[in-house]
């Protein structure tokens, strides 16, 4: 592999970022046409996405690369380098990126056709590719660092895309905080260690992993590996959305739904998915970190899947049906079934990303109406749309020979040989229990959207968003989406369907990943046992059709049927009949509530320590005396005496002063200045002289 080729792969999207962000946007010149900024932006992915084909051909035929491009900072051993890894992990997340991003770029062409800030969208877009591969290409954690933030830049930019809205700020602010808090444990944690291994390599990293395992932080007992293991999965917690660090992202649907599809189900969400895959060799030897990993993944791909049950935006169940996805990935990664987890970021990216463009399609047919309650019968208005997202729906509910079932289903065996890790049983029923919500949700959207009686127009228009009409009138039919919005829905719908069968062996039981991940299969046997059972995909998929997962996914089918096909007012009684948890969960646990709580108690008590609560008039009289104290002293003396008397009319006296004397010596007598030449000679004698 030519190294110098795979970095153009970042740097495409980077140079289309520039064009559509300052030309495009009319920063400098004029503004280009919005045609102009689509065509070289989606050329620049569409070539690095053919870099990522090259990169994955090559790194299938057992190549790897591991190079350094730039050194930008080198202070004796310390070395600050710009480089590429590239094996099977890297050109898999490349391809996925690459190849999500080309779909939404075409896709945005059509959505975001009347939005006047057409350009500076195509710009966010780009920028947040070229971040993303920066971050997947690294070979060093500063590097990594650097994809990371700018992801987190991309991805607020993109967030709050539509600034005019207030819902839409104060999103891409929470994301932005949230994101921040969790960066600077991250932060901490390659810290400890450099300062154990002094390196920000991953290789001399790896090379040192022994030696750090021995080492405890200072001051403490604490194991020096467990503690850095524990910082930078709390950063993953943060990037991809973990509980309770999850609260920002269904927040986040307030960008447009292509963001929604490249960022928050395809991509950078799964940018601690894949950290902590590419840093297996340390998480090995740390039992602690995989525990909490697996606990926490439990915690999330359940309770989130419940509130999932119970939204009504359509972007938003697909928000919580993401972060409940990526609890089962973390869950893998806690039983250091690592290839188990990319190999579900691939296919979940694919299905989800899907999802997503489908759910556009029907918001701009619905008017930017997102309520599901408004919806239904959408089946005759959008047979493609509907087609589509039925794969989709199979494949993420983990219908046996859908690509969702080969990853989902290899999680939950993994997880049958993990029993010896502290939290594995309840991660294993977690997991079940996930199958059955997951299905549930999953078609209860579908339901509502696509089939049952029609109730288009039955609600109002909302004109409250920005002055426009938000929903159908009575008697008004779904508007036709255009051609190059649908076509991306047919694209995606072949590898959410079958790129889970294809890839299966070599992803999950062949040596595609063998140099990019390490297990320790003595103590953590899970993959191995699990390869000791595959026979193949189809093979799988039969089995998979008497398994009790399927018994799990079959009953929540069964009932969404049942309660939105055949008994509508049956989910009322019972939301009714269950009044608490129903509250409970359509107010997400009410942890956005207790956090602003939290910060309002925070607050008052922050005001009583600084004396500005109780003691508010006193220590505003005292504030304010002293200022109008030192504000005299700074005035008579430094402004009136020092800058006016002293520089201002000082250095004017001076240069009088010192002119007056010099007119003296300027007589214009010849006499004077053969007098003055005479003494200076006799002078410089004297002194050269003695």
């Amino acid at each position: 592999m030519n190294a110098y080729l795979l970095l153009v792969a970042p740097l495409a999207p980077l140079a289309g970022a520039i064009v559509a962000g300052l030309p495009g946007t009319g920063l400098i010149g004029k503004p280009l046409h919005p045609r102009l900024s689509h065509l070289f932006t989606i050329s620049t992915v569409l070539l690095s996405f053919l870099i990522s084909l090259y990169a994955l051909y090559w790194t299938a035929q057992g190549e790897t690369l591991n190079q350094q491009i730039y050194s930008w900072v080198a202070s004796g051993e310390f070395r600050a380098d710009i480089g590429l890894m590239v094996d099977g992990l890297t050109a898999l997340m490349m391809c996925v990126v690459t190849f999500i991003s080309l779909v939404v770029h075409i896709y945005s062409v059509g959505y975001m056709k009347d939005d006047t800030g057409n350009s500076r969208f195509f710009a966010y877009i780009a920028f947040f590719t070229f971040a993303m591969l920066m971050l997947v290409m690294a070979n060093n954690f500063l590097q990594l660092f650097f994809g990371w933030e700018a992801v987190g830049l991309a991805s607020y930019l993109l967030i709050g895309f539509w600034h005019k809205r207030p819902g839409a700020t104060t999103a891409g602010t929470r994301a932005f905080l949230i994101n921040r808090i969790s960066d600077a444990v991250f932060l901490v944690g390659i810290g400890l260690l450099f300062s154990s291994a002094a390196s920000l390599q991953f290789n001399d990293l790896f090379a040192s992993r022994h030696l750090i395992a021995n080492m405890t932080l200072p001051g403490t007992d604490w194991n020096m590996i467990t503690v850095s293991c524990l910082c930078l999965f709390a950063g993953a917690m943060g990037k991809s959305a973990q509980f309770p660090l999850h609260v920002w992202l269904p927040d986040s649907m307030e960008g447009p739904t292509p963001v929604s599809a490249l960022i928050h189900a395809a991509t950078m969400v799964t940018a601690g998915i894949f950290m902590v895959a590419r840093l297996s060799p340390l998480f090995e030897l740390s039992e602690t970190a995989l525990s909490c990993m697996l606990v926490v993944g439990a915690i999330t791909t359940l309770f989130m899947g419940l509130v999932a049950m119970v939204q009504n935006d359509i972007k938003q169940v697909i928000a919580f049906s993401t972060i409940s996805q990526l609890g089962y990935m973390t869950i893998a990664l806690g039983i250091s079934a690592y290839s188990a987890a990319i190999f579900h970021l691939m296919t979940h990216a694919f299905f989800k990303a899907l999802l997503f463009l489908a759910a556009g399609v029907v918001i701009l047919s619905m008017n930017h109406d997102q309520d599901i309650r408004n919806m239904g019968g959408l089946r005759k208005y959008m047979p493609v749309t509907w087609i589509t997202s039925l794969i989709a729906s199979l494949s993420l509910a983990g219908v046996p020979f859908f690509s969702g079932f080969y990853s989902k289903d290899s999680i939950i065996l993994a997880l049958t040989n993990g029993h010896h890790l502290y939290g594995s049983r309840f991660a294993l029923v977690a997991a079940c229990l996930s199958i059955f919500v997951t299905a549930f949700y999953t078609f209860r959207l579908f339901f509502l959207v696509f089939h049952g009686q029609s109730r288009l127009g039955s609600v109002p228009p909302n004109p409250s968003i920005l002055g426009k009409q938000i929903g159908l009138i009575p008697g008004e039919k779904p508007h036709l989406a255009p051609r190059i919005m649908t076509i991306p829905l047919i694209v995606l719908a072949v590898p959410a369907f079958l790129i889970g069968g294809i890839t299966i062996g070599p992803v999950l039981f062949g040596d595609f990943l063998e140099s990019a991940v390490l297990i320790d299969t003595a103590s953590h046997p899970a993959m191995h046992h699990l390869a000791s059972r595959f026979s193949g995909a189809f093979s799988m998929s039969v089995h998979g059709l008497l398994a009790p997962a399927t018994l799990f996914l079959a009953a929540g089918l069964a009932l969404a049927a049942c309660f939105y096909l055949r008994n509508r007012q049956a989910p009322q009684k019972l939301a009714n009949a269950l009044h608490i948890p129903y509250r409970l969960l359509l107010n997400q646990y009410y942890l956005i509530w207790l956090g602003e709580k939290g910060l309002a108690i925070a607050a008052r008590l922050s005001e009583q320590l600084l004396l500005f609560g109780r003691f508010t008039n006193f220590s505003e009289r005292i504030v304010t005396r002293f200022v109008l104290f030192l504000g005299n002293v700074l005035w008579k003396i430094g402004e009136i005496r020092l800058l006016d008397g002293l520089i201002v009319t000082g250095s004017a006296r001076l240069v009088a002063c010192f002119s007056g004397i010099i007119r003296h010596v300027q007589s214009g007598y010849l006499y004077h200045y053969a007098f003055v030449m005479i003494l200076s000679l006799l002078c410089f004698l004297l002194y050269f002289c003695r």
